[in-house]
């Protein structure tokens, strides 16, 4: 397994992705080893994902309240330092200036040397499953703010008048990736990652269903001598 994520003490990550859970669910692993290596971890979400099918909830605006708290209590079990939601509206991302101003805005505000999101050009995650356009749009959002508006105090001057100067970010991973070039070894981190899965207890129906069914995903994303792996693709900017 390729040894990426050997960064420096003090490494920043910021994980910027559509709906509560998606972090848990496409790298969850991966943040609890970052988490556990002393890296600082904080998590941007776009939506507050109200539009979640929950029978349990059929107030959107109360289902939205449900999964905040989940959000923070999975993020808490894989040691997360903070959480930011900018509350759009959920099922109706775009990658638009407005968004792509917002995410500017908070990458700047977390001053992160890495930044996480979703492969935008992922259609087919796997045989089964249409990858959300939500998923796609914040990807693409992420992708677009990182270069070049991040660190280019050209790109939305106003920014830096409100107190968010341009800043550098050294890498950018996208998960769910359509052609990788990272694969880390998580599986000391499965039981953590299965734990932080469990919090989002409106989206997951029967928990003992739900772990058998994350078993059998385990299963299929395993590599050699059945180690459960995540897949990035990483891109490193020049110095």
């Amino acid at each position: 397994m390729e040894q990426a994520d050997n960064w420096a003490a003090g490494t920043t990550i910021l994980v910027v992705l559509a709906h509560p859970d998606d972090p848990e669910f496409f790298l969850g692993g991966t943040i609890a080893r970052w988490t556990s290596a002393g890296f600082t971890v904080k998590y941007g979400l776009l939506t507050k994902g109200e539009r979640g099918i929950s029978p349990e909830f059929p107030d959107s605006q109360e289902l939205a309240r449900v999964r905040e708290v989940e959000q923070t209590e999975a993020a808490r079990v894989l040691g997360v330092h903070e959480l930011y939601f900018l509350d759009y509206p959920d099922g109706y991302l775009v990658p638009d200036l407005d968004i792509r101003r917002e995410v500017t805005k908070l990458i700047r505000k977390a001053k992160p040397d890495i930044v996480v999101s979703c492969d935008p050009q992922n259609y087919f995650v796997h045989e089964t499953y249409l990858n959300h356009p939500d998923h796609r749009a914040a990807g693409q959002l992420v992708v677009d703010a990182v270069f070049p508006a991040v660190s280019n105090p050209s790109f939305f001057p106003e920014l830096t008048e409100e107190g968010y100067p341009a800043v550098k970010v050294s890498e950018l991973w996208l998960s769910l990736p359509a052609q990788a070039n990272v694969v880390l070894d998580v599986s000391e981190y499965w039981q953590q990652r299965a734990q932080a899965l469990l919090q989002h207890k409106s989206q997951i129906g029967d928990p003992e269903r739900f772990l058998a069914h994350l078993e059998e995903r385990r299963l299929d994303n395993s590599g050699p001598d059945d180690r459960y792996v995540e897949r990035f693709r990483r891109i490193i900017f020049r110095k």
